[in-house]
């Protein structure tokens, strides 16, 4: 039991709509606005397609049998990698940090994600920092609904990549589909939504959690990206933080993996080909696990990749 090959869990969103289907998903909804393709969270725990432990959950499979994912010490699966689909803008939100989230949402993790843009449309932004020059100015931009000032919108392409920091004040924007790698949290506060209703009810808001933990001013993030050349692949290093290392890798032909890492989650963003003799397409997310030594890749494909150092 190497590959853990995985079902997505898709969820609907007021901002969602068709692009998931469009990128393959047969199984997403008219609203679907995120497909949690890895994911051991109790809000959408992945159930594995293959092997011995077909149609258990990916947490259940964390919990019993940790010599698969190195032996690492995290209580629960560290990371979550989603595809969204936003037809629509996603409220203007913040996550909080590892200490914040512990002592204000029970224990939780907190919430370091970033961003590849696998498409968008032409002339498409994200929101991505703010322009209040200290705290004082910012919880009076909040709290007057200075929004315009406030907001801070940047144009996007596709093969863009962003990391988002605890603290980042950020949002995606309509017309938008995009690859995202995070801890494993669903932590999030809203600070603006457009005074948009749901069910009759504007969505609720959380004002002060916000203001608590949106870092003032905003600090741009730079990483040098590195570019290495394999035998049959080309790896981008997109970012490597505390919590993940991301690369993106380029798969032309035959390559085979030294499996280094406790466990490696991979997602398919273009392309087909095969993995240890297993098919696959663009969709497919799947874990190689710490007791497979070496994985051959198959066939002509671009993959995102995360993992944890141990």
């Amino acid at each position: 039991m190497e590959i853990l090959m995985l079902d997505p869990v898709f969820k609907e969103a007021i901002w969602g709509g068709k692009l998931l289907k469009e990128f393959g998903y047969e199984k997403a909804g008219k609203k679907a606005g995120e497909c949690w393709g890895i994911s051991a969270h109790k809000n959408g725990d992945c159930i594995i397609k293959n092997g011995e432990y077909k149609g258990k959950t990916l947490s259940w499979c964390y919990e019993n049998h940790r010599e698969l994912f190195g032996n690492i010490r995290e209580e629960v699966f560290p990371l979550l990698v989603k595809i969204l689909g936003a037809e629509d803008d996603l409220s203007i939100q913040v996550h909080p940090d590892d200490k914040y989230a512990a002592e204000h949402e029970n224990g939780a993790l907190g919430k370091t994600e970033c961003w590849y843009i696998l498409d968008c449309k032409e002339d498409a932004t994200i929101v991505i920092g703010h322009n209040a020059k200290d705290k004082e100015e910012l919880e009076d931009m909040i709290k007057n609904a200075r929004w315009k000032e406030l907001i801070r919108e940047i144009p996007i392409k596709k093969g863009d990549f962003f990391q988002i920091n605890p603290g980042c004040l950020h949002a995606i924007k309509g017309g938008t589909l995009l690859i995202e790698t995070q801890q494993s949290s669903d932590v999030t506060y809203r600070v603006y939504d457009y005074d948009r209703m749901q069910e009759g009810k504007p969505r609720e808001l959380h004002i002060q959690q916000s203001i608590d933990c949106i870092t003032a001013p905003h600090k741009e993030y730079e990483e040098k990206m590195i570019v290495k050349e394999y035998p049959g692949m080309t790896s981008q290093r997109l970012v490597q933080c505390p919590f993940y290392t991301l690369e993106k890798w380029n798969i032309d032909g035959s390559y085979c993996f030294k499996m280094e890492k406790p466990f490696v989650n991979v997602s398919i963003i273009e392309g087909q080909g095969k993995v240890q003799d297993i098919e696959l397409k663009k969709g497919d997310h799947f874990i190689i696990s710490a007791t497979l030594k070496e994985c051959l890749f198959e066939g002509h494909m671009t993959a995102v990749v995360s993992y944890c150092q141990k």
